[in-house]
């Protein structure tokens, strides 16, 4: 396997993915886009951090190699993540590496912003001292308004508490006792901008976040309120607060990220002497380059050499720790899906599954995309994998949810998938695990049986009538098939019963047709999952 690396990383992280076992590693920190579109082909991996771009040209001459992207810090803009999920690559990033460097950044600049430190600064090199003009204020007993309360988000809260600053926080994803626990007051954003003498953004850059901060949001801030945005560049309008420090509707801003990096020469920012600008120095600290560097080689070698994954922005990652105790119920969920997928009669419309029971403990996410996972590989092309499956199957216009149910069951955990078709029936199957190496299929339309959930099955609805099974039996030995294994289930004596039958081999459809023939039989399929 040759990870592309083409950006520079520390030493240490080169070392733990040259170390890693069967990993070559192909160092190229200056590679242009024109090279890496050919460096790409046949690499299994390719790791950046934000001067390199992966754009969907170099992820279409990777695959099929190419499994895996890894960013060194917290945004993937410089990704193309929409093509990478088209094509089942994973991407990484490392969340955690620069949390301290970016927080610790905001607060710089916010004690900068309010102690005029740099205009301060830029006057003493010049051989002045005037001391009265940069009069500044202090933080205690101001509001910060923080958008974005994430880990970056939080670790800012927790220094200007102590720096004794009541705190408003935007997170419509954060809960009431973390931010209890935090000391931040529930706030919308245009409260923030009302009430906050300084608003820093802790936000990822999407559509909902782009200009968020903006011409609306300058008009209604105090004439004392300063803005700060160490997160990403767009997220404040920039043309906006150009013309909000021109007119001095603020007392001033702080950026270390912009809409365009690297900040032309002639942007008008530039020219204001109300606004601080660094050059996206948020990770750039000695422990942050390290730390990342390390965090993304550990994950890459975690991921191509025992297929774990972990902090992946296009699929569920699950916690190793968790991850051998959670299997055996990711592979029971795909091979429901399959069942699903191959057993209903039309088109699945719509696909449901409810968890109960002890799966309830687990991330309901993996499970839910182990499902879809299974469904899609009976039936879409190829690659087929945890990245994109919910991708595929909404391309396919297939809707899904899960739910969590509260009800008692009869078993300690069950995964149940009902599949709608176009006509409107719903067909239904569950299973459960008895012990990590026993999953059963438990019920089938309301039906309980008891039947291995994998290998070549036949499915029979059948009244419940003598001899009726009997008849399939003989048809399937005079065909020299072996059965492993027979289920049955109904709703009442002389009702409608279903018989799940496990085969060592293929059932051929001219075996199904003779079955569909015989007497009492409502309805027949064979399939193997």
């Amino acid at each position: 396997m040759r990870v592309l690396v083409a950006d520079k990383i520390s030493e240490e992280g080169l070392k733990i993915l040259a170390n890693g076992g069967k990993i070559e590693v192909d160092y190229r920190p200056e590679i242009t886009p024109e090279e890496m579109l050919t460096a790409v082909v046949g690499a299994t991996g390719i790791i950046v951090r934000s001067r390199s771009k992966v754009p969907r040209a170099v992820i279409e001459k990777g695959v099929p190699t190419l499994k895996v992207i890894g960013r060194a810090g917290v945004g993937v803009d410089n990704v193309d993540v929409e093509a990478a999920s088209d094509y089942g690559v994973i991407v990484m990033n490392t969340p955690g590496g620069n949390t301290i460097s970016a927080a610790e950044q905001t607060m710089a600049l916010m004690l900068a912003l309010a102690r005029n430190t740099t205009r301060a600064d830029a006057s003493m090199h010049r051989g002045e001292w005037e001391k009265k003009l940069f009069t500044g204020v202090e933080l205690k007993g101001k509001t910060l308004g923080i958008i974005g309360l994430g880990r970056i988000g939080l670790e800012v809260a927790r220094r200007a508490y102590a720096f004794k600053m009541r705190l408003l926080g935007f997170d419509p994803y954060v809960s009431d006792e973390v931010l209890a626990h935090e000391k931040i007051e529930r706030a919308t954003v245009d409260q923030i901008v009302m009430e906050a003498d300084f608003i820093t953004v802790h936000s990822p850059l999407t559509p909902e976040t782009k200009g968020l901060i903006g011409a609306k949001q300058f008009e209604m801030m105090k004439k004392t309120a300063r803005v700060i945005n160490c997160a990403r560049g767009g997220i404040i309008d920039e043309a906006a607060l150009v013309e909000a420090l021109k007119a001095k509707r603020i007392a001033g801003a702080a950026l270390d990220v912009f809409s365009v990096e690297p900040l032309a020469a002639d942007h008008p920012l530039r020219s204001l002497d109300n606004v601080i600008l660094t050059p996206h120095l948020g990770a750039s600290t000695a422990e942050a380059q390290e730390n990342v560097a390390i965090e993304l080689a550990h994950q890459f070698v975690d991921y191509l050499q025992h297929g774990l994954i972990r902090n992946a922005v296009n699929a569920p990652s699950i916690d190793p720790a968790i991850l051998n105790e959670m299997r055996p119920y990711l592979r029971l969920a795909e091979q429901l899906g399959k069942f699903q997928s191959v057993f209903p009669e039309g088109r699945v419309v719509k696909l449901h599954i409810l968890y109960g029971g002890e799966v309830l403990e687990y991330p309901m996410v993996a499970l839910t995309t182990a499902v879809a996972k299974g469904f899609l590989e009976m039936r879409a092309d190829p690659p087929i994998n945890y990245v994109n499956a919910l991708r595929r199957l909404k391309q396919m216009g297939i809707e899904l949810t899960d739910t969590r149910s509260s009800k008692t069951f009869s078993y300690t955990n069950l995964i149940t998938v009902e599949a709608t078709t176009e006509c409107g029936r719903t067909w239904t199957v569950a299973g459960t695990l008895f012990t990590p190496e026993l999953p059963r299929i438990v019920i089938v339309n309301e039906k309980d049986v008891d039947a291995l959930p994998s290998g070549n099955m036949i499915v029979i609805e059948n009244k419940d009538l003598p001899g009726t099974v009997g008849a399939v039996t003989t048809l399937i030995g005079k065909r020299n098939i072996n059965i492993a294994q027979i289920a049955w289930g109904r709703t009442r004596p002389g009702g409608e019963a279903l018989t799940v039958i496990n085969l060592d081999t293929a059932a051929p459809q001219t075996l199904i047709e003779e079955i569909r023939l015989l007497p009492n039989i409502i309805w027949a399929k064979g399939f193997s999952i």
